[in-house]
């Protein structure tokens, strides 16, 4: 309804005067657009049209009671305008008189059911009075009668988000985009929707197209930065993230975020230069406190971020990714008893992304007797994890319960034997009936366990029965059989720190051993260096399961692996086992020590300060030197 021009052109005849003040109202030009209004209404006062947009000019001025009074006479002179009473409803809606606002729209969808504004008005106040599930099925009836409306597209989109349906809410927003391409809000609003289900490749093409939206933006370059983050494309993180700093330098987001980044870089000392320009900016600033905290925990400064994770929970007493981090700090510290507590917060954490699982049935915590009840174990965490605290199904045994294990399918063949377990259930099937609930991983803080206290005797793993022989396979030999693992999964998010390059072994390879690959899975820079190395005998073809690994490692001497499951494998087997441990290593092989209280045939072998694997490797061939010696 827009024209060119800044001005009114009407003639005096009363369709002409109300055409051109509906354009001026369009335009925004709302004193030209009352001034014709009230032309018109001079010699014709019930000039239903003309009370109708005259209510509406007075709304945008926040005049509400002289705009409802205006379009109650605009009805009360025309009763068969549906646009007259949906105006009305959201003028009573914004009052906050409801009852009248629902009878208004009720009206209004009695002269036009395929109303499609009506349904979406109604959709809002149902939305305002808490009736969540009614307004959504008005924003989407709406969007069936014009599957265009973007204003539907995008209420239905922010409820369903903010209904936690993120899925659906992921297909809405999809829809709001296609509809209105161009609307920074919701690409941006995507863009965070979709790094919050993991899907980081499509959130980063939505922040791209934001930023492209609104180049002067710095939000949708943080946002990118993240995401990129989360895709392990560093370098391109700080690209974008540098783009925003030039933008707004004072925005203390940005150095977090570009923190972050740092960090993952092992850039350690940039990183923390940068947490603290973010606390500098904005000192109640708080998950630029707990980062810190990580950041110098990563340095191996424990104490110094100690203190930064008890700034942030000063700030925020309930911030879940800082306890987190705590519990890491205090665990590897050997303060059990802090950190297994801390660690619960773990299913709140948003880094973790972990799936709380809502039983209806209580948790057990160690609180209570368990005799005679059903007790079922879950697991939420890594191979390795399920494999170090499988340990304590004994002593719920001992205690009287029925232990029932729900475990990843690939751990099943290997676990289902364990001593005192009743049953085991591959994740995704339907569960039996129990009595109380606990998370595998939340077994030491049920038995309150210390370190003098944890439940170390090994074997507690066996080789299932049926797993697959090697001994014709490995053939006859004189020499040690060593098992050798040097990385991990490369989805892990330390996995840049854990894992070696085979390259790196090669001081291994010399010694007067037969070398076994544990290794399932080589990666592509490592095949060449396994190729040229006929030495070593590659099994990772016929590991079909855990099981499989661990029939082969009884068959072994010795296992040297980075911190993989196959080391804690190695460890419940009670086999011989060393592990290579970045400078600053998982909490569960604590600090400064050559052994570990969870495995008694494990051996510690750290990087030191510089943070190389060669001093590593060179101490590894020596005492391997000395092991074959001492055969």
């Amino acid at each position: 309804m827009a024209r060119a021009n800044a001005g009114s052109e009407a003639s005096g005849q009363p369709a002409a005067l109300f055409d051109a003040a509906a354009r001026d109202f369009a335009a925004g030009r709302l004193v030209a657009a009352e001034q014709l209004c009230r032309q018109q209404l001079a010699s014709d006062p019930q000039a239903a049209d003309c009370l109708h947009l005259l209510g509406l000019i007075h709304a945008r001025k926040d005049r509400l009671d002289l705009a409802i009074d205006l379009v109650a006479r605009a009805i009360r002179h025309n009763q068969t305008n549906p646009d007259y009473f949906c105006s009305l409803g959201a003028l009573l809606a914004g009052c906050g008189r409801f009852d009248e606002a629902f009878k208004s729209y009720d009206l209004a969808l009695k002269l036009k059911p395929d109303f499609v504004e009506a349904w979406t008005g109604l959709g809002d106040l149902l939305q305002r009075q808490g009736r969540v599930e009614e307004a959504l099925r008005g924003y989407d009836h709406a969007l069936s009668l014009d599957p265009r409306q973007v204003e539907a597209a995008e209420k239905s989109a922010r409820l369903k988000r903010a209904l936690q349906r993120f899925e659906q809410a992921a297909s809405a927003y999809a829809r709001w985009v296609e509809l209105d391409p161009g609307n920074y809000d919701a690409r941006n609003d995507f863009g965070s929707l979709l790094v919050g289900l993991g899907r980081f490749e499509e959130a980063a093409a939505a922040f791209r197209a934001a930023a492209a939206i609104r180049p002067d933006a710095p939000a949708p370059l943080n946002n990118l930065g993240i995401a990129l983050i989360h895709l392990r494309r560093f370098a391109d993180a700080l690209a974008a993230l540098d783009r925003a700093i030039a933008l707004s330098p004072a925005l203390a987001e940005l150095y977090n975020t570009r923190a972050n980044a740092l960090r993952a870089l092992n850039r350690l000392d940039e990183a923390l230069a940068d947490y603290d320009r973010a606390i500098a900016l904005t000192p109640d600033y708080v998950e630029a406190h707990g980062n810190r905290g990580a950041c110098l925990d990563d340095l191996a400064r424990p104490q110094d971020a100690l203190s930064s994770y008890r700034n942030a929970l000063a700030l925020k007493a309930d911030h879940a990714d800082t306890h987190w981090n705590l519990a890491v700090n205090r665990l590897r510290a050997g303060d059990f008893r802090a950190g297994w507590r801390e660690a619960e917060w773990r299913w709140k954490s948003p880094s973790l992304r972990l799936r709380s699982r809502a039983f209806d049935k209580p948790l057990w915590l160690g609180a209570g007797p368990l005799r005679g009840k059903a007790l079922l174990l879950h697991h939420e965490q890594g191979l390795g994890d399920a494999i170090q605290f499988c340990r304590y199904i004994t002593l719920l045994a001992e205690r009287g319960a029925r232990v029932a294990l729900e475990i990843d399918p690939a751990l099943a063949p290997l676990l289902s034997g364990l001593a005192g377990l009743s049953q085991t259930i591959e994740r995704g099937e339907a569960l039996p009936d129990f009595d109380v609930h606990c998370a595998l991983a939340s077994l030491p803080l049920a038995f309150d366990t210390t370190l003098e206290t944890i439940p170390a005797s090994v074997p507690y793993v066996s080789v299932p029965e049926g797993a697959k022989s090697w001994s014709i396979w490995l053939g006859e030999s004189a020499k040690r059989r060593i098992g050798l693992v040097w990385s991990g999964n490369p989805a892990h998010i330390n996995d840049h720190n854990r894992s070696i390059p085979l390259q790196a072994l090669e001081p291994l390879f010399d010694t007067d051993v037969d070398l076994v690959s544990l290794q399932k899975q080589v990666r592509d820079g490592d095949q060449a260096v396994l190729r040229a190395h006929s030495g070593i005998r590659d099994a990772g073809p016929g590991l079909e399961s855990l099981a499989d690994t661990a029939s082969l490692i009884a068959e072994l001497d010795l296992v040297i692996s980075v911190d993989t499951s196959v080391a804690h494998l190695a460890g419940s087997l009670g086999k011989p086992v060393w592990i290579l441990l970045p400078y600053v290593a998982d909490w569960r092989w604590l600090a400064d020590r050559a052994d570990s209280p969870w495995y008694p045939t494990a051996r510690l072998f750290r990087q030191d300060a510089t943070r190389a694997w060669k001093p590593v490797v060179i101490e590894l061939r020596e005492a391997l030197r000395r092991f074959i010696a001492n055969a």
